[in-house]
């Protein structure tokens, strides 16, 4: 009798849980219409989701002679948070060489992963640039949290060369472009573009286009070796930050020894890049002036043939010394970009509504780990503007704003009956913030944040009286009702109605030459219903055979395989019948040996 209601209570705990969820999150949505003027806590620092697009065209071989595109890639990628970030990478030609999906960021062997593929990129003819775009905007649409920054960076010289034996048109190129940017701008994926015109023949129009219908940035080089330094500005530009040119020296053999500021308590990671042509050594002292083991726990080393790499994390506020030695002669450029724990925030105004000839007076607070912070220090090391947008004729005024306390402080008079738009930007010399966008109606006098930031990020929200916020708390109470039944039946069912999860790692090994691709990782959760292998091999014509093998949702997070007797499947070296359907686990591996073309295809199911 006691096991049996334990098992009920067991049962139970599970079904009110979300439910309990569910009122938890209703609650949250409906206090801005409460009439509170409370803030919610900050988020976690921004990740970023980046898909590098690659040109690997053989022009680029006159623009990158020695491949320091690659090398700015992997500085790039060592740049990113160790904890968190995601990276994808598309290869392309007139067709997708080489793909690798988005793959979270956990530990220093998923950043060298993520470089071992860019080294294995090989060159090939022809160039289609709507073919890269439209893939990376797919991998990014695939794999991107909803709660991390996305980008896609593009490395080309902006110029097609079709493959006149396909039936391939201009045109047909240029609509797929114009679709796959429209898909980037829609849904906030800004496209960073970098040109390189080594050989004079950069086409900067499509790649400047391309940035600026993302709300991106466009760049420009004649030398590769400018590469990093471009990365660098593309990383920091995304994240909100400066990068702070350190010292450049020419090497003599000896230590020579710069000094790096960490301005405050609130970075929380410092990249110091060092660049340079030939091999450097470096060693480094804390504040304190004790040594600093490199690599250790809180300093991250990472090197290639062009740079190193050294990641502070958390590090102590103050003068940190350090010492590099390298080839007599060679040019050593050393560069800081931080990465910080603050968030800029408008703070409740006085009044709910504003009409022309009032003032607006704006206070603003930076906020760390969601505590707002107090030292008037930090404020008073900064610059701050407040920035007034009238929409209707599109004048913008740049305030300054009072920081000798620790509060940016600034007033907006209202000149005009028009619509404005009001947010403070905060800027010292490593890094940027922005609040978020209040939008005064001068016409009715309606206020009301942007939601372009989280809810509670500060601000005022629009007037409710209080009977309209009852009837919503009505309205959420019978939500609540319908979802917990809703809840109870679908605990009740089986989990085969999950649809797919997790994801596929698939390889293709080439049977004349033994060569295997590297792995790449395809989630599952953008099918529905069914997908075929063919789909997951991204169509490729050659591989059209894998069209007869047919992916289903299984019960309980399996996948459920079925095929014809014309196409082998093996498992564990033995050969399976698809035909009745075969059930895969997490960790299941299988192969598919393809007969029109010499190649296998290896996948692994992981959840």
């Amino acid at each position: 009798m006691l096991r049996t209601l334990i098992n009920h209570f067991k049962t139970a705990r599970k079904i009110m849980r979300p439910i309990v969820l569910l009122l938890l999150v209703l609650c949250i949505l409906a206090a801005p219409f409460a009439g509170g003027t409370a803030s919610a806590a900050s988020p976690a620092p921004s990740h970023i989701d980046a898909v590098l697009l690659i040109d690997v065209s053989n022009s680029m071989n006159k623009s990158d002679k020695n491949n320091i595109a690659g090398e700015a890639m992997k500085m790039f990628i060592d740049m990113l948070s160790a904890q968190g970030d995601k990276v994808g990478i598309v290869a392309y030609t007139d067709k997708v060489q080489r793909e690798k999906a988005l793959l979270q960021i956990g530990s220093a062997a998923d950043k060298q992963d993520l470089k071992d593929f860019i080294d294995g990129l090989d060159r090939g003819a022809y160039t289609d640039i709507a073919v890269g775009m439209e893939e990376a905007v797919k991998v990014l649409e695939n794999g991107s949290d909803p709660g991390h920054e996305p980008m896609i960076v593009m490395l080309a010289d902006g110029n097609n060369d079709l493959n006149e034996a396909t039936g391939r048109t201009q045109s047909q190129s240029d609509q797929e472009l114009d679709a796959a940017v429209e898909t980037a701008k829609q849904k906030g994926y800004p496209v960073y573009t970098i040109g390189l015109n080594a050989d004079g023949k950069l086409n900067k129009e499509i790649l400047a286009g391309l940035s600026n219908k993302t709300s991106g940035k466009a760049f420009t080089t004649d030398s590769a070796d400018d590469l990093p330094q471009i990365l660098s500005e593309i990383f920091a530009d995304h994240l909100k930050l400066k990068v702070v040119p350190v010292q450049s020296i020419t090497a003599n053999g000896s230590y020579q020894e710069v000094t790096v500021n960490v301005p405050n308590s609130s970075v929380l990671e410092a990249n110091i890049s060092i660049m340079s042509a030939k091999p450097v050594t470096a060693k480094l002292t804390d504040p304190s002036g004790k040594e600093a083991a490199i690599p250790s726990n809180d300093v991250l080393l990472s090197k290639s043939s062009t740079y190193s790499l050294i990641k502070l994390l958390s590090p102590e506020q103050g003068d940190w010394k350090l010492q590099v030695k390298g080839v007599p002669k060679d040019k050593i450029d050393i560069n800081l970009v931080f990465n910080y724990d603050l968030e800029l925030k408008l703070d409740a105004l006085q009044s709910k509504t504003y009409k022309k000839g009032d003032t607006v007076e704006i206070s603003s607070h930076l906020y760390s780990n969601g505590a707002k912070v107090t030292l008037s220090n930090l404020y008073q090391d900064m610059k701050a503007v407040l920035l007034a947008t009238d929409t209707d004729t599109g004048k913008v005024q740049e305030l300054p704003m009072d920081n000798t306390g620790a509060v940016f402080k600034g007033s907006f008079e209202i000149a005009e009956s028009h619509n404005y738009e009001l947010k403070v930007r905060a800027e010292e010399s490593s890094f940027y913030r922005e609040s978020d966008v209040l939008t005064i109606n001068a016409k009715t006098g309606a206020v009301a944040t942007s939601t372009s930031k989280p809810a509670g990020a500060g601000g005022t929200e629009p007037a409710q009286d209080k009977s309209s916020s009852k009837t919503l708390y009505y309205i959420i109470g019978g939500i609540v009702l319908v979802l917990a039944a809703a809840v109870v039946l679908w605990l009740l069912r089986q989990k085969s109605n999950r649809g797919f999860v997790g994801q596929m790692v698939v390889e293709v090994l080439d049977g004349n030459t033994g060569e295997k691709t590297y792995p790449q990782y395809k989630k599952l959760a953008a099918f529905r219903g069914k997908f075929t292998l063919h789909q997951l091999l991204q169509l490729a014509p050659e591989l059209k055979e894998s069209e007869k093998l047919v992916f289903t949702p299984g019960k309980n997070d399996r996948l459920m395989l079925r095929g014809s007797e014309e196409i082998s499947v093996e498992r564990s070296g033995r050969v399976v019948d698809t035909a009745r359907g075969l059930e895969l686990k997490s960790g299941d591996r299988i192969s598919v040996a393809l007969q029109t073309v010499d190649k296998t295809i290896l996948l692994e199911y992981l959840i």
